[in-house]
């Protein structure tokens, strides 16, 4: 079975699934934005996700029935001792969901 689900909408299903289990306030999401798309097989996306300016990324599994896995990545260069690095002109919710999880990778 082919995916019906486009590239576009794999990042779009992706970036609204992160914005909600982060709780990211909707002022803050413009921030965030989709970083790539690659198709696996023909039944799921990998998407990644970023915030503008910094190295950090999300990594997510979207389905081709546009579910996304809750189990997705974070992956940043970034280390814990340093979890506040790049963050002082950010919005606060942006700047404490980095450092939570840069404190936990």
């Amino acid at each position: 079975m082919i995916s019906e689900l486009t590239t576009a909408e794999a990042g779009q299903r992706a970036i609204e699934f992160l914005m909600q289990d982060l709780e990211m306030p909707i002022e803050d999401q413009e921030w965030f934005s989709v970083l790539g798309v690659r198709a696996v097989g023909q039944t799921w996306h990998v998407v990644e996700i970023g915030v503008e300016g910094l190295p950090d990324q999300w990594v997510l599994q979207v389905y081709d029935t546009g579910e996304c896995d809750p189990n997705y990545t974070f992956r940043t260069p970034v280390q814990a001792t340093e979890a506040d690095t790049g963050l002082e002109d950010m919005p606060e919710a942006i700047a404490k969901i980095l450092t939570t999880e840069r404190l936990q990778k």
